[in-house]
């Protein structure tokens, strides 16, 4: 079985992940191979695309990254940055696209699952589905487009789901912005059979139950309004309920600058008018990441050694500055992201 299966059935253009032991993580051949059936496709005779993947765990668990950290050790900068280059151009191409893309997204949907999976017209979560941008976690920051349903998040529910990588179940992700429609997985074999005969985008629930978020906000907007990382951790530490502590725990594990960053960059973005303005400030942390950032060293914790006791360059929130996050969101110049070939 190959990583991928691209082809048409009936009135749909069908993508499919084929890599569920390895929870159908994005390699960098698959994000070309999509890319290449949606520019064909654009004049194809087809009405929509369905996007899905095999097993049950995972739609998309994100990137395959080991050979970013392979290739950034050996001081290879150029893999990774034409990695994020590419992708983003993917992410782009998924958010603009003429033609519905309807999205099944069952298990773990996370950083680079999201950027396929949650830019489409259609996203169809069920009772596994669980959601995140684990970025931060990996000294990275959200990415692939992500931070902007973050930023149109309801109140400052963006900065604490970048920040503390929270997941969530379908109910969370309809209500966060990241997810349209609850369907019960038993019922999708018959809702894609019928899009694929018909290439009807349907009417679908656009609620569930089991969320815990929309109770929560309160704490969050009161917490995660304060101006910087460090004064939401300062913030955080005054208060002794459940939510306050977890969320210091996620803070307290997740990369200093990449929270930081992430914080800024949801703001920015409230004002943002395209998704590639978007992946623009996006590229400026993840072109810097692997030079100047904590990314290799967050791999390196979570999937190489797995020790997850990562070494940050900062000791905590508090010790990030603003200048620190200013570097890391300077503009590009040339080496920022070309959309000239863009439809």
């Amino acid at each position: 079985m190959t990583d991928i299966s691209i082809r048409i059935e009936g009135r749909a253009g069908r993508i499919t992940l084929q890599r569920p032991d390895a929870l159908n993580a994005l390699t960098y051949d698959m994000v070309l191979k999509i890319e290449a059936a949606l520019d064909e496709w654009r004049d194809a005779d087809i009405d929509l695309v369905l996007l899905d993947a095999e097993g049950d765990r995972a739609f998309c668990s994100g990137g395959d990254i080991a050979d970013m950290y392979t290739s950034g050790q050996e001081g290879n900068l150029d893999y990774g940055r034409q990695f994020w280059r590419d992708e983003y151009r993917l992410n782009a191409k998924i958010f603009e696209y003429p033609k519905p893309i309807v999205s099944f997204l069952q298990g773990f949907t996370m950083g680079g699952g999201v950027g396929v999976g949650c830019h489409g017209s259609l996203r169809i979560v069920g009772d596994s589905s669980q959601i995140a941008m684990p970025e931060c976690g990996i000294g990275l920051v959200p990415d692939v487009g992500g931070s902007l349903m973050l930023a149109l998040a309801p109140g400052h529910l963006g900065e604490y789901l970048g920040m503390t990588a929270t997941r969530m179940n379908a109910a969370d992700a309809i209500f966060a912005g990241f997810a349209d429609a609850y369907v019960p997985e038993a019922d999708w074999p018959a809702l894609k059979a019928e899009m694929i005969s018909t290439g009807h985008v349907p009417t679908l629930n656009t609620s569930a139950s089991g969320g815990t978020l929309q109770d929560q906000l309160p704490y969050i907007n009161y917490h995660f309004c304060a101006g910087a990382v460090g004064d939401v951790a300062r913030s955080l530490a005054t208060d002794d309920s459940d939510f306050a502590k977890n969320a210091m725990k996620a803070l307290n594990r997740n990369a200093p600058l990449a929270m930081g960053c992430a914080m800024t960059i949801v703001r920015r973005l409230r004002s943002a008018n395209s998704v590639r303005q978007v992946l623009d400030m996006e590229f400026r942390y993840t072109y810097r990441a692997v030079e100047q950032g904590d990314f290799i060293e967050g791999i390196r914790a979570a999937i190489i050694d797995r020790d997850r006791s990562p070494k940050w360059a900062h000791d905590g929130p508090e010790a990030v500055t603003g200048m620190d996050v200013s570097q890391m969101l300077l503009p590009l110049g040339d080496n920022a992201l070309n959309w000239e070939n863009m439809p």
